[in-house]
Parts: C-alpha cells; structure tokens; sequence
C-alpha cells in the first residue's frame, strides 16, 4: 500500500494534469523519465526525507552531466540528463539525488560570492560526498587529496586556494599549463614531486553540474535560506520528524524560527521576481552607434498576482493590515502593477493596485478555501504574472505543481499546502 502511494504521489508531476483536467506544461519541455521517477520512488521508501524534499523540487532539462541542483529564477530547480543518469547503477543514482540535495540544504549554489569557481565546486563536493553512501569512485573526497574530513566548505576552500592560485574567478581551474602557472609560486616546473602533488587537485572534477550555479546569483541568501526552510520544514512533517543522522543538526537549525523578518523576506522575492528598467537586445540597433551596439529595450512593468484568502482563518485586521501595508509600498515604491483577488473557494472581488495612488480595500468573505482558482486565473492574465503572492492558511486544495513562482504568506498557525513555492510566516 505504501509503495503504491508514493508511485502515485511521483506520476503527479511534470506532464501530469491539475484537478480541472487542464494540462500543465513541464519546465523546459522535461518530461520526468522511468529512471528518475524510479529513483526517487525508492529514496521515497528508504530515505523519506530526501525523497521528500526532491517530490518538491522543480525539475528541467540538465547538460553534460547527470544531474545539477540551483536556484533558477529563485525557484530551487533539478536539472537532468536522463542519458546520464542511465548510465550509473541504481545506487549511485540514488547517491547522486542526495549529493544534490545535500547541496541545496547546505546553499553552496548561493554561498561561492568571489571565490574561484573550480575551488569552490571542489570544497563543497568534499563537504557533502563523505555524507553520502555509494557514491561513485569517481567522486572527489577528502581523503584522495590527504584532507582532513567533516570540514564545511569555507574550511575546504581555504585548504585549497593555495595550492590553486589560479588567479581566476571565473577559470575551470585546470588545463595544459604547466605546474608554475597553475599552482602556488615558488614551485617551478622542474618541481616533479611537487607537481605530481598537485594533479590529483586538478583533476578532480564534480560528477553533477555545478555550472547551473550562476543562476543563483540573481536569489539573494536570505531569500534562498528561506526557499529551503519551508521546503525541509514540510519534508520534515511528511517523513514524522524521521530525518537522517548526517544533517539532522542543520534540520534542526532550519526547523528553527526564522531569523530573518517576513518583510525582507517579502521585499526580495517581489525583487527577484522581475526587473525594472532598460536592458540591452541585438534585436534593435542603437539609435546613436548603429549596429556595433546593442540596443535598449524597456522592461515591461511588473506585474504581480496577490491572493487574499477572506476565509475565517485569516479574517484578522492586524494580519490583513500589516499585509496591506507591504502591498502599498510595493505599488508606490516601484514600476508594478498588482492584481488582487480576494478568494475563498471561489474568487470573490478583483482589483488593482498601480503607482503612488495606489489603495487598499477591505474585504471580509467566510466559507471554506480552494487555493486552485487564483491560480487558474493567472493563467487567463495578459501580461502573466511573473509572480504570485497568496495570504492564506493553506489549508484547502491547492494546484499540484508550480506554474509560477510562488510566495506562501501563511498565518502563524497555518500550513503549507504544497510541497513548492516560497514560505513565510506572518508574524504579527
């Protein structure tokens, strides 16, 4: 019985339909293959909260390796090569899946800030690999390089700046080079033992794809932090508090509450959402230069759908007004158009909100909630939202899987009422 619910959880996802029967398109054209679902089928038996946490992530077409985990227009996203993952025995597969998600619960995506690349995607590999059972022999560890173990990935990086010195941000940190002008100076090229050292550093290599980490630079951390926050907090509640010896202190820093306050939180999410102003397109020539320089083309205004649930739960005038407070500034503070739609388990009352004349009014409804209709509606707006916003307490149906990104503003007592988007907790 078990095994036949968590298949029948995995079939939700992308290509499957939402509960009015309409189709809802995969991300990058991705269509989860047998492998995969198989894969993540079985973590969901023998590893629950990894499973758990993969059921909620979002998933699209990887490149040349297996599998790579970021943060992808702030939505935490898997990327796979359903080749390549073929190719590993279904415990490495497995393995690979929890290297990944290791990954992301440690933020390594949105914590390399100036560092090298190459040294950074080395040290969090070593952080993360010696967690993990079965991973390939291939994959780097600490003890290939005679590192010590159980370091974090600052620590591991700072072990192997020096040896590199690639002097390059942005470098693979390998090549044909020789030894001086890949390694530490002082250590010419006649150097042989210094140089034999130094190659099993060079050679090591992820076996995931960390070049999809630059798309986290556009997530600031504290919105990231609180991306995986939500996302353990209801793996945690799916899998009964079972959670694995090698990361339960991190759970539990994570189950904690929240240090960062809900407004910031709010704020960075409407800023990763869409940005403002002029950017530069091949497709228009430039009015002053001509062909030799690009173009510039205005940014459309931002366009935001909020869902108001006017459900009793959240009929609370401090709570509604602290909300609507955060819209206005929203409204008045940049170029953003706001939809609001007050909903219970139908929508009940539409208005907008644009510039500094921006209002708020009030709306008081009672009934039950069904969350599937705000999101049935963005689907019918022109200009779609580029993001959607939703005050509720979660609990009623809601779609089973993400079309946009999405803001859960959830009330103190409320609950997540699906395994993606973004959770923040109203407190007030």
């Amino acid at each position: 019985m078990a095994a036949a619910v968590m298949s029948q959880e995995v079939q939700k996802w992308p290509g499957s339909t939402n509960a009015g029967g309409s189709q809802l398109p995969p991300l990058d054209g991705y269509t989860m293959s047998r492998t995969l679902e198989n894969t993540i089928v079985r973590l969901l038996r023998e590893r629950p909260f990894y499973g758990h946490l993969l059921v909620g992530l979002r998933k699209g077409v990887g490149g040349d390796a297996p599998l790579g985990i970021t943060l992808r227009q702030g939505i935490p996203t898997l990327t796979v090569n359903d080749g390549l993952l073929a190719s590993y025995p279904p415990g490495e597969r497995g393995a690979l899946l929890e290297h990944c998600v290791l990954h992301l619960l440690h933020l390594h995506p949105s914590r390399r800030k100036e560092r090298s690349r190459h040294d950074w995607d080395l040290a969090c590999d070593l952080a993360v690999n010696d967690l993990v059972e079965g991973m390939p022999a291939a994959a780097p560890r600490a003890v290939y390089l005679s590192l010590p173990e159980g370091l974090a990935a600052e620590e591991y990086y700072r072990l192997l700046v020096d040896p590199f010195d690639t002097g390059s941000i942005a470098g693979s940190g390998s090549g044909s080079a020789s030894r001086e002008e890949r390694g530490k100076s002082g250590k010419g090229h006649g150097d042989a033992a210094a140089e034999e050292s130094a190659a099993p550093l060079c050679d090591a290599m992820p076996l995931d794809d960390h070049t999809v980490w630059e798309e986290s630079d556009s997530t600031p951390l504290r919105l990231a932090e609180e991306m995986v926050r939500g996302m353990v907090r209801h793996a945690w509640q799916r899998c009964d508090g079972v959670v694995p010896g090698e990361v339960r202190p991190l759970v539990e820093g994570l189950l904690a509450p929240s240090p960062t306050p809900w407004r910031m939180v709010l704020r960075q999410f409407v800023a990763t959402a869409g940005r403002i102003g002029r950017r530069s397109t091949w497709m228009r020539e430039s009015r002053r230069f001509g062909h030799a320089t690009p173009g510039s083309r205005k940014r459309r205004r931002l366009c935001l759908l909020v869902g108001v649930d006017v459900s009793d739960s959240t009929d609370a005038s401090e709570l509604r007004e602290a909300f609507a407070a955060e819209l206005l500034r929203i409204a008045r503070g940049r170029d953003a158009s706001l939809t609001i739609l007050y909903a219970n388990s139908r929508i009940q009352k539409i208005e907008t909100m644009k510039g500094h004349a921006a209002t708020v009014e009030s709306y008081h409804g009672g009934g039950f909630t069904d969350l599937r209709p705000v999101f049935d509606h963005a689907r019918t707006m022109h200009p779609r939202p580029a993001a959607v916003i939703y005050l509720t307490d979660g609990i009623g149906p809601a779609p089973e899987r993400m079309e946009f990104p999405t803001l859960w503003v959830l009330t103190r007592e409320g609950e997540r009422p699906a395994p993606w988007g973004v959770e923040l907790r109203l407190e007030v």
